[in-house]
């Protein structure tokens, strides 16, 4: 009777043991499943396209008519492994309007392009290098006069490169900070380039600096259904006027009404004591048009509209 309770005893415990085992090994498979779902390429993107119309018919208290259209397309493109992490953005906008008898006039324009690569260095740490160009697509003027051209296709053109460490400790928060960076600014317009714009020298068409760079970007949820999104960047050149910064800052604020429908809020400040805002109402000793410099650029934008996440 004893050896039989001694063999079902036995019988019990090699039994619990095959059944623990097997439940250990289905967990860690399953944390290694869960893992390498993590792993590899992530895509994705957005496309927005939004209108605004207004028709005014004998009204009284004044006004025209209008039309507004804005585009934006955002993709990125991820991939991640144990050791590494590759992160692409492409953002491209473009926004026009046009009032009652006048031509369409732009009001956006925006090439964005930026690529990270990071090597694991601890927990949440990356050592990172960062390249980011800008751009726009079409002529720019400074409105209502639209007979000079202010701004072209690579005039400006912005291309930065960056070695440092990017802070990751989720994929909606990141701090890149680069104490060494190359920042070059591109005017090939021969014209805008003689006149010395966008902080290069009177007839060159490129100007390079030196200088440390910090990026941050942030991403939450407000409450159901409302999101924000921020991007701060910020660069001080090591070579002349160490300490003056310029600042780039973006915010987008979205609100979903539906799968297709959206609402969104952005700005976009801007302060870069490199460029010079012209003020026609204004002019100089020679009787040109005054420029004015470190002036902070601001700019806002209401849409509401059809969006395609994808």
């Amino acid at each position: 009777m004893i050896m039989k309770r001694k063999l079902l005893t036995y019988l019990l415990l090699v039994a619990f043991a095959g059944v623990h085992a097997q439940v250990t090994e289905a967990e860690k498979l399953l944390k290694t499943q869960k893992e390498d779902s993590l792993m590899g390429w992530k895509r994705g993107g957005v496309i927005n396209i939004n209108t605004a119309q207004t028709s005014l018919t004998n009204w009284a208290s004044g006004g025209q008519s209008s039309v507004a259209i804005n585009g934006l397309l955002s993709l990125y493109a991820h991939n991640k492994q144990e050791k590494s992490l590759w992160e692409n953005y492409l953002d491209l906008a473009y926004g026009t309007l046009k009032q009652k008898d006048q031509d369409w006039w732009k009001t956006d324009d925006r090439i964005d392009f930026t690529s990270k690569y990071g090597l694991k260095a601890a927990d949440k740490l990356y050592y990172a290098a960062l390249l980011n160009f800008k751009t726009q697509l079409t002529d720019g003027f400074n409105y209502p006069n639209d007979s000079v051209v202010i701004s072209r296709f690579m005039a400006p053109g912005y291309l930065l490169a960056a070695l440092g460490i990017d802070y990751k400790p989720s994929e909606n928060f990141t701090i890149f900070f680069a104490p060494l960076t190359s920042k070059l600014t591109f005017v090939s317009d021969d014209d805008l380039s003689n006149a010395g714009a966008f902080g290069v020298d009177p007839g060159d068409h490129v100007k390079s600096e030196v200088g440390g760079y910090l990026r941050a970007f942030m991403k939450m949820n407000l409450m159901e259904n409302i999101g924000l999104q921020t991007k701060l960047d910020l660069f001080s050149n090591y070579l002349k006027d160490f300490g003056n910064i310029d600042v780039s800052w973006e915010t987008l604020l979205s609100m979903k009404v539906n799968k297709f429908i959206s609402a969104t809020v952005s700005t976009h400040l801007i302060y870069d004591d490199d460029i010079g805002i012209v003020d026609e109402d204004k002019t100089d000793i020679n009787g040109d048009p005054k420029v004015y410099f470190s002036k902070v650029q601001f700019k806002e934008v209401l849409a509401i509209g059809f969006s395609l996440q994808f």
